[in-house]
């Protein structure tokens, strides 16, 4: 089981001096490719990281996080959204279609919708809550078997199933590259297919990458590192 960060672990990373030089970064990157910083969201990725770190971000005055498993985001968050009610949380891993009601009664944004039963499952969910949260389709563009999300060759259609059948609001794609493989060539077949599915939100781009994902239009970068420090040992 990952265990959380300790409030010892916690002082020896300066959070708040992280998230401005990350947000500086990411106004540099906005400049050079002539976009505005305002049109970029920092996903804070808070995952492993307890609720001590995470506050620290809030304090700083940083309201979007993103976590990838329901059951740790359950253990944390909803004592945090009382003390910070305009935080915004996204989902950004696999969800299992048994987690679904629960995600979507937790998460602002769901970003790793890649399959037809959990697109069936968040329709129900949100009919039977009479709320609907924005949802990305998460794409896998190494076509690596390992890696959860859809085929590059599949996303027209089941873009048009989320919408047309689903009635999903599906707002953008997301995309995880193969580690070993130059990032910009997967941007930009995430761009691609976003623009020719008439979508507006590219959520790509994570510590070690996300300049170069603000040059290929990204409008969501995942920040996890950079912010927070290495996640914690498992234990």
């Amino acid at each position: 089981m990952t265990t959380a960060m300790t409030a010892g672990e916690t002082d020896s990373v300066d959070i708040r001096a992280n998230l401005s030089a990350v947000n500086a970064a990411i106004t540099a990157a906005a400049v050079e490719a002539g976009r505005s910083a305002s049109d970029i969201g920092l996903v804070a990725v808070s995952k492993t990281h307890g609720p001590e770190s995470i506050r620290c971000a809030l304090d700083a005055g940083h309201r979007l996080f993103g976590e990838n498993r329901v059951q740790e985001a359950e253990a944390k968050w909803p004592a945090l959204r009382d003390e910070y009610p305009d935080l915004r949380l996204h989902l950004i891993g696999p969800l299992q279609r048994n987690k679904v009601r629960r995600a979507a009664a937790l998460f602002d944004v769901i970003e790793s919708v890649d399959r037809d039963e959990v697109a069936r499952a968040l329709a129900n969910a949100f009919e039977a809550s009479g709320v609907a949260r924005d949802v990305l389709i998460q794409v896998n563009t190494g076509e690596e078997p390992q890696k959860a999300g859809v085929l590059p060759a599949d996303v027209d259609a089941f873009v048009r199933s989320c919408v047309d059948e689903y009635r999903l609001p599906v707002r953008g794609l997301m995309c995880v590259p193969p580690v070993d493989e130059e990032p910009s060539l997967h941007f930009a077949l995430l761009g691609q297919m976003a623009r020719r599915n008439g979508l507006d939100v590219l959520s790509m781009g994570m510590s070690a990458d996300f300049a170069v994902a603000i040059q290929f239009g990204a409008t969501l970068v995942r920040v996890g590192t950079a912010i927070f420090g290495s996640r914690p040992a498992s234990g």
